[in-house]
């Protein structure tokens, strides 16, 4: 695919834009989508519609009276800032579940927020090491959604087989999302946008990051993987996550992964520049080891 400045690489499906830097350079080949697909061995269909919605009749849901807000909560504030965003240092980030297309609510309800899609100008730069990335254009306040992470949707022995077959070199997009439920259970989500996925394929990773994932919830159980701005983020700079889901967790333990079993793996440096870099990519050998 030669890309012409001012391509876009969202080919026209998303609600904003987001243009090639440099028209010179090409991309890989892939399929853009802006949800997830279903892929081999997914436990579940990322279009299937599996919750029941609220009957609250107002432009904007209230906690009093909206079934959804009543089970799960608020996650939002009238600004659309994600509620959870207090920086605190923590490994979790908690689950958000908006109201959807079962609900009566209209679409301008403020626990409508990732399905929206994107709301910033995003532009995508080609340069150094890290290869292919992903900066804003304008101001992004502290806790607003930037976009989404999607992607194939695959079960674990695909994950597996994935990161086996990958040469050295091969750029490795699979992330694998752990969530702890009640009972000590854990729902695990591996999306892997190599071959269909959408722009947040482009994001890159820092140990100091300014985005943080969160799994959000609408019309499926499989969770929208969704990024939020952490602080307060100027037009220009990159957007980049953890690969690992931390987010502001600097702590000696946090840091520093064990090496035990990820010696054996070729790890791919890091190249994020920040002053706690831990000089590799984060690796999730246990994706390796299960089965």
């Amino acid at each position: 695919m030669n890309l012409m400045r001012g391509y876009d690489v969202c080919c026209g499906l998303e609600n904003l834009a987001v243009y090639v830097e440099r028209g010179e350079e090409s991309l890989l080949q892939f399929e853009y989508s802006p949800e997830h697909v279903s892929g081999p061995g997914a436990d579940q269909d990322p279009s299937e519609i599996t919750y029941l919605g609220c009957d609250c009749m107002s432009t904007s849901c209230r906690p009093d009276s909206c079934s959804c807000l009543q089970h799960h909560g608020e996650s939002y504030h009238e600004n659309l800032c994600l509620r959870d965003c207090e920086g605190k240092e923590t490994d979790f980030s908690r689950p958000v579940f908006e109201c959807n297309v079962m609900c009566k609510c209209s679409e301008a309800c403020k626990n409508r927020v990732v399905q929206r899609g994107l709301e910033y100008r995003l532009q995508m730069f080609k340069g150094g090491p890290k290869g292919w990335g992903l900066h804003t254009m304008e101001f992004i306040p502290k806790g607003r959604f930037v976009c989404q992470y999607a992607g194939e949707v695959i079960g674990l022995a695909e994950a597996r087989r994935r990161l086996q077959s990958q040469k050295p070199g091969d750029m490795n997009y699979l992330i694998a999302v752990k969530e702890h439920i009640d009972g000590g259970k854990m729902i695990e989500t591996f999306v892997d946008p190599a071959v269909v996925g959408n722009v947040g394929r482009f994001l890159n990773h820092s140990c100091q990051p300014n985005l943080f994932m969160v799994p959000v919830r609408v019309n499926s159980v499989v969770p929208k993987l969704a990024l939020f701005a952490g602080r307060d983020i100027l037009a220009g700079e990159e957007l980049m996550y953890d690969y690992s889901g931390r987010y502001k967790n600097v702590t000696e333990k946090a840091s520093v992964q064990e090496t035990t079993d990820i010696d054996l793996v070729e790890r791919k440096p890091c190249y994020c520049g920040a002053e706690t870099c831990s000089g590799f990519l984060p690796f999730d050998i246990s994706v390796m080891n299960s089965g």
